[in-house]
């Protein structure tokens, strides 16, 4: 679908306060289409009337991966992504979560398809999710998703296999210069 010249799918991976939301804010501002893949869980939990909790989150997620396998997420948001590629140059793919979300891509993108790890120490993780203003967690929270996420989600491949690995342990104009230092490496255009 895409050379390896000419990246066109670039994933954002990390574990939760990493910073791949920053990065995907700040691509959206630059005009770059972005789809967010827990989106996907959160809209079907606001759709089933319950509270946006990360409990309801973590239910969805794990349901939907029982019901419909490892790669469910990649699958439902595949017909948004190839639609947003028939007119854009790249798209940004927010929290690309599974192992077998991550194949399903590679499948369907080829070498099209770029991951970037978003990294930082949990420590500074725990602090950032106790403190963001969106579904904040308790360290005690954080810890629970990090070994949910780790054990039930396959999270740790994409984040191992990744293309390139931006490290967020500054402030947050820091990471945001290392994104635009990459982009523009990549020769990617919203």
């Amino acid at each position: 679908m895409s050379s390896p010249s000419n990246p066109r799918a670039l994933a954002l991976v990390g574990m939760p306060g990493a910073g791949k939301s920053l990065c995907a804010q700040h691509l959206a501002e630059l005009g770059f289409f972005q789809f967010r893949f827990g989106g996907i869980v959160t809209d079907e939990v606001l759709r089933r009337g319950l509270p946006l909790t990360p409990e309801n989150e973590r239910a969805v997620r794990e349901e939907f991966r029982a019901q419909d396998g490892m790669d469910a997420i990649a699958r439902r948001a595949l017909p948004i992504l190839k639609a947003e590629l028939a007119h854009r140059p790249t798209i940004v793919i927010d929290g690309l979560y599974s192992f077998s979300e991550y194949k399903l891509l590679r499948e369907e993108f080829g070498a099209g398809l770029i991951i970037v790890a978003v990294v930082t120490t949990r420590q500074l993780r725990y602090e950032r999710l106790t403190h963001r203003p969106e579904r904040p967690l308790t360290p005690e929270e954080a810890q629970s998703r990090d070994i949910a996420e780790i054990e039930n989600l396959e999270k740790g491949g994409p984040i191992a296999i990744a293309d390139y690995t931006l490290l967020n342990d500054a402030d947050p104009s820091t990471l945001i210069a290392a994104l635009d230092n990459l982009i523009q490496q990549l020769s990617l255009k919203p």
